[in-house]
C-alpha cells in the first residue's frame, strides 16, 4: 500500500503539469514550428511557398529592415521609460495614499481597457490632429510653433504606445508595493530614516520585481506594435510590425514576414535575458 501511494504521489506532479504542457504544445510549439517552416521557405509571385531550407531569409530580413528594427526598439524603450516615470508614482499613490478609494483609483487605471485598442488609438488621432483644441492650445502657449504639428511624428507614436500600455506598468508595480510590509517602513522611521532614504533603501528595492514585470509587459508588445505607427505616424515612423503586416497581407511574402518575426523574437529574448540578469527575477510580482 505504501509503495502504491508513493507511485501515485510521484505521478501527481506530472498529471498537474499535463494541461499546461498540452496548452503550450498546441498553442505555442506547433504555431512556432509552422512559422519556422515558413521562414525557411521560398515564395513565388502569387504567394505560394515551397520549403527549401532558405536560411538567407533571416540575414536578408535584418539587412533589409535594420532601420525599422532599431526604430521599433527605440520607440519601445522610450515608451517603457515613460511608463515607468508615469506609472510608478501613480502606483505609489494608489498603494500608500489611496485609502478607501484604492479600488476606485485602480478601476480608473483599467477603465481604458473597456474600449478596444483600435478605438483608443483613433481617439488619440482625433486629439492630435492639427485643427484640434490640444494642438491649438500648444500653439497659443508657444510650446509648438504655428506651423508645427504632432500627428505623423515620432512623438505621436511614442505617446500612443505609452498611453496604450501604461496600465501594464501600473498594475505589477502596484502589486509589488502592496506586498511591502508596513512594519518595515515603521522600523525605518523608528531608526530616524528620512522618507526619501526609507524609499530608496526599502520601498524601491522591494518594488523592483514589479518594475521588471511591468517593463516586460510594456516593452515586448510595444516593440512589435503596428497600430500606433499606422494611425499616428508617417512612412518615416514605420515600425517592424508594419513591415510584417505589409509582407503578410499586402505583398504576400510570407517567408520574409516569418523570418522577420523570428529575428524580432530572438532580439527581444536576448534583451530580456540581459535585463533580467541586471535586475533579477527571483520575486517577480
Amino acid at each position: 500500500m505504501a509503495g502504491e501511494a508513493q507511485r501515485r504521489g510521484g505521478f501527481t506532479p506530472y498529471a498537474l503539469l499535463a494541461p499546461g504542457m498540452l496548452w503550450l504544445v498546441l498553442f505555442f510549439m506547433v504555431p512556432i514550428w509552422f512559422l519556422l517552416q515558413t521562414a525557411l521557405s521560398k515564395a513565388d509571385a502569387v504567394g505560394n511557398t515551397s520549403f527549401v531550407w532558405r536560411w538567407a531569409n533571416f540575414s536578408d530580413s535584418w539587412t533589409s529592415y535594420q532601420h525599422q528594427y532599431l526604430l521599433s526598439f527605440r520607440y519601445a524603450f522610450i515608451a517603457t521609460v515613460l511608463c515607468i516615470a508615469i506609472g510608478y508614482p501613480l502606483a505609489y499613490v494608489v498603494a500608500f495614499r489611496g485609502g478607501r478609494y484604492k479600488n476606485v483609483l485602480l478601476g480608473l487605471v483599467v477603465v481604458p481597457f473597456f474600449t478596444s485598442y483600435l478605438v483608443r488609438t483613433l481617439a488619440w488621432k482625433t486629439i492630435l490632429q492639427d485643427q484640434g483644441p490640444f494642438v491649438r492650445f500648444l500653439r497659443d502657449v508657444h510650446l509648438l510653433s504655428q506651423n508645427g504639428h504632432l500627428l505623423s511624428t515620432s512623438w505621436a507614436v511614442i505617446g500612443g504606445l505609452t498611453y496604450n500600455f501604461l496600465p501594464f506598468m501600473v498594475l505589477p508595480i502596484y502589486v509589488s508595493l502592496e506586498k511591502i510590509d508596513p512594519g518595515l517602513l515603521e522600523a525605518a522611521r523608528d531608526l530616524f530614516s528620512s522618507p526619501a532614504r526609507a524609499f530608496r533603501k526599502v520601498v524601491l528595492p522591494l518594488s523592483l520585481p514589479g518594475v521588471f514585470a511591468g517593463s516586460l509587459l510594456v516593452f515586448i508588445p510595444a516593440a512589435g506594435d503596428f497600430v500606433n505607427s499606422a494611425l499616428l505616424g508617417s512612412p518615416q515612423t514605420r515600425m517592424i510590425g508594419n513591415v510584417v503586416q505589409g509582407n503578410f497581407l499586402e505583398t504576400l511574402d510570407y517567408p520574409s514576414a516569418a523570418a522577420i518575426s523570428f529575428v524580432l523574437m530572438a532580439i527581444i529574448t536576448v534583451l530580456v535575458l540581459i535585463y533580467s540578469k541586471i535586475l533579477g527575477t527571483e520575486e517577480i510580482a
